[in-house]
């Protein structure tokens, strides 16, 4: 393998474990929707990183990074929609209780929703996050070696860290089911979803709150 792209996958793998707002989202989709929500959000999620890395290689990346008044558009529009899904599943805990529910494979009550919806919460996340365009504008440029095709190796980094994170994100996902058919009936998983939610509300206030 090539020392460069040996490189890349090390750092990327790294990046890919670190805590953030996807995992966030695919561990509050995986309680409240069950095991069948899990690889649509991962799906969604790598599918803004493909997107933010062909925008990254045609230059809109850069462009997004070098308008501070573009920047904090995308950045507040993100950090709203993480507040929103962490109050509505901090509000579905404590606030409704009368929400339909279905049986996943271990007949454990979950909350009705389809996969298009957590694929679009997964690729929204992604997509609203200006900071995962700066990074790729930074980061992939770094690998790509004088006179390869800057857009077709953007393109391939991307697709490798999406593939990455489409494999952490499925299988920590479906620990996390495993973990809720465990103490799906109990006091432990209202209390680990009222964590998701407030952990993707944090991450909102957080964004909101940065200052580049």
């Amino acid at each position: 393998m090539d020392a460069r792209l040996l490189a890349f996958v090390g750092v990327a793998a790294l990046l890919t474990m670190s805590p953030g707002p996807d995992m966030a989202l695919v561990l509050r989709n995986s309680l409240t929707r069950g095991r069948a929500a899990v690889f649509p959000t991962a799906l969604g999620t790598c599918s803004g990183c493909v997107a933010w890395g062909a925008l990254s290689s045609v230059g809109i990346a850069a462009v997004l990074n070098a308008s501070a008044q573009l920047y904090d558009t995308l950045r507040l529009a993100g950090a709203a929609y993480l507040v929103f899904l962490g109050a509505r599943t901090l509000w579905d805990v404590w606030g409704r209780h009368a929400e339909p529910s279905v049986a996943d494979a271990t007949g454990a009550g979950v909350v009705v929703g389809s996969r298009g919806a957590a694929y679009r919460s997964g690729l929204l996340t992604n997509l609203l996050n200006p900071k995962v365009g700066t990074f790729y504008t930074t980061f992939l440029p770094q690998f790509i070696a004088p006179g390869e095709p800057a857009f077709l190796m953007s393109i391939a980094l991307a697709s490798i860290h999406a593939a990455m994170n489409l494999f952490w994100l499925t299988a920590y996902g479906h620990a996390a089911v495993r973990l809720g058919d465990v103490i799906r009936r109990g006091r432990v998983r209202k209390g680990i979803e009222t964590t998701s939610g407030t952990v993707l509300v944090a991450f909102g206030l957080g964004v909101a709150l940065e200052r580049r």
